[in-house]
């Protein structure tokens, strides 16, 4: 026979936005072989009758550097029909790392991600000191979807100053240093670097995130070092106001743009319920930055996020927050039960903020004691009127009456600004955070959302502007050059789905099962019904095949 798999009568659609068509797709060795009307005979086929045949899903924003470790299956997002993650977002990551300092890199990865500690100290294999050897022991290991990876600048800080990178700017030798190895990591296959510079953004015992400590000259340094290898992308977590460039951001933004002459993608874009006309206004002036490369990040979904007070990473761009965290338990509930510290977060929230005291967006998700079973799925605002008490007082005291277990659920909605940015074409779809936040949200769902919600039920967009969106648009803007497009002689990552029925579940679900029996959130897929990956099954109606088909992607090799 001359194929390994042929899928036979679906609807292809090719990720390059044109229009669908009815085809049969051959595969052999691992790549398109034919499209059109196949003749001839394969080992397997699959009948794709009244199924859509598209390009794997390429997820932009992830962060899955620990969790390639111990789940090979990069779930949930694999779960999506996703076929390659791009992790090492937002300037955190697990490489470089010397030895010494493998704890302030996993509390890091805690305070930036939400991650629980145990889980990492449980399951980061730590069989490398370099960035190079980092890639090679993610090769190794294998995995079930394709792994592309930026090179986050905390831990390149950490492997030339140590504990001063959470402390100053770089001297001009640690500098040059820095830089050097960020040229090799990108020699060895990094997607490029990334940063941040958002306050809320805090690592190791509550201390600024090394990244956010880059002088300029160093940043001029680590771009300059993509212009001279002619390839890689920035990644930078930015805006401390969603729908709002500053001046001082719009400045940093530019600066990063001439300096590289590479790509520049930052986060984030969002429609804000009390000022929808802000996101236009800001579009409209960050105009010349687009023109020369700059992509700001979208989420096509409702902002949704599950928070505890063990983790208050929503509050962290507060800073009196900052010694909450990395605390036991019993020394946070003496922070919360402070008279001070209460009359301190209640001026805080006189300030601009995502949230800024809007307890009727707030819910009682989850109570683990039983006497508080009543508030479940109620605002704190309607706690508060029940208990006949203050909203923020009332939110304090249900967390310490439940030992800090209680989960809230805070919400931020304005769909029809959500409509804007994900049909506007200088935007990129991504913002998914797979692998973090792991028991507050998990948005890992969000190309079967774009389908099901924005295309079938909405139709915000036509269903192939919409695969172009989430495969060969981020695949372009990071130069994953075989990847987002089904094409003859492209590697065979093929996602199909009913687009009758794809979507995602309409609520996250808990189950436990990090290292050490932690807990997180996924989401579960709807109408996805196999997911290829380099010419092999991987899943079939949900059920995974078996295969570990997956490829570690190296920039400049594909």
């Amino acid at each position: 026979m001359a194929y390994d798999l042929i899928i036979r009568n679906g609807t292809v659609i090719d990720g390059t936005g044109a229009a669908g068509r009815r085809a049969d797709v051959a595969i052999a060795r691992g790549k398109v072989a034919e499209i059109g009307k196949v003749s001839e005979g394969a080992r397997r086929t699959v009948d794709a009758s009244d199924l859509i045949v598209a390009p794997g899903f390429v997820d932009p924003h992830t962060h899955y550097d620990a969790q390639i470790c111990w789940d090979p299956m990069v779930s949930c997002t694999s779960w999506h029909g996703v076929t390659t993650v791009v992790m090492g977002n937002c300037g955190v990551g697990i490489a470089p790392c010397r030895e010494q300092v493998r704890e302030i890199a996993a509390w890091d990865l805690v305070n930036v991600e939400a991650i629980p500690f145990d889980a990492l100290s449980r399951g980061i294999t730590w069989e490398w000191e370099s960035f190079p050897e980092y890639l090679d022991a993610a090769a190794r290991r294998g995995s079930g979807i394709n792994l592309a990876f930026l090179a986050p600048l905390t831990p390149f800080r950490h492997f030339v100053m140590g504990e001063e990178s959470m402390q100053r700017e770089a001297s001009q030798e640690e500098t040059r240093k820095i830089a050097t190895l960020l040229g090799e990591a990108v020699e060895a296959g990094a997607f490029g670097f990334s940063t941040t510079t958002l306050p809320q953004h805090i690592g190791y015992q509550g201390r600024p995130l090394a990244c956010r400590l880059a002088s300029r000259e160093e940043l001029k340094a680590y771009a300059n070092a993509l212009k001279k290898v002619g390839r890689g992308s920035i990644e930078m977590a930015l805006t401390r106001r969603g729908g709002v460039v500053s001046e001082e951001e719009y400045d940093l933004l530019k600066f990063m743009l001439e300096e590289s002459g590479r790509p520049v993608t930052w986060l984030a874009m969002a429609s804000r319920p009390d000022r929808p006309e802000a996101t236009e206004q800001t579009m409209k002036r960050l105009e010349p930055l687009i023109a020369r490369g700059g992509v700001p990040q979208v989420l096509c979904k409702p902002f949704v996020v599950q928070m505890d007070l063990r983790n208050p990473f929503s509050f962290a761009d507060m800073q009196m927050w900052g010694p909450v965290f990395n605390q036991t338990v019993e020394k946070q509930k003496e922070f919360y039960r402070d008279a001070s510290f209460r009359a301190a977060f209640r001026e805080e929230l006189k300030r601009p903020h995502l949230f800024q005291g809007r307890w009727n967006r707030v819910e009682v998700l989850e109570v683990a004691n039983h006497a508080l079973k009543a508030y479940e799925r109620k605002t704190v605002a309607e706690a508060a009127e029940m208990r006949g008490k203050d909203p923020l007082d009332t939110f304090f005291e249900l967390a310490l009456e439940d030992d800090l277990n209680i989960q809230y659920t805070m919400q931020q909605y304005h769909e029809e600004g959500i409509r804007r940015l994900i049909t506007d074409p200088r935007t990129m779809i991504g913002l998914s955070d797979g692998g973090a936040h792991v028991n507050m949200l998990c948005d890992a769902g969000y190309c079967t959302y774009l389908l099901g919600t924005w295309v079938r039920e909405r139709q915000a967009m036509p269903l192939e502007q919409a695969v172009k969106r989430i495969t060969s648009e981020p695949a372009d803007l990071f130069g994953i050059k075989d990847r987002g497009r089904l094409q003859l002689g492209r590697p065979a990552d093929v996602t199909i789905f009913d687009e009758r029925t794809v979507g995602s579940a309409k609520r996250a679900r808990m189950q436990e099962d990090l290292p050490g029996g932690g807990r997180r959130l996924v989401m579960p897929a709807e109408g996805i019904e196999y997911t290829v990956v380099n010419g092999e099954v991987l899943y079939e109606h949900g059920k995974h095949s078996g295969a570990v088909p997956g490829q570690v992607l190296r920039s400049g090799a594909n």
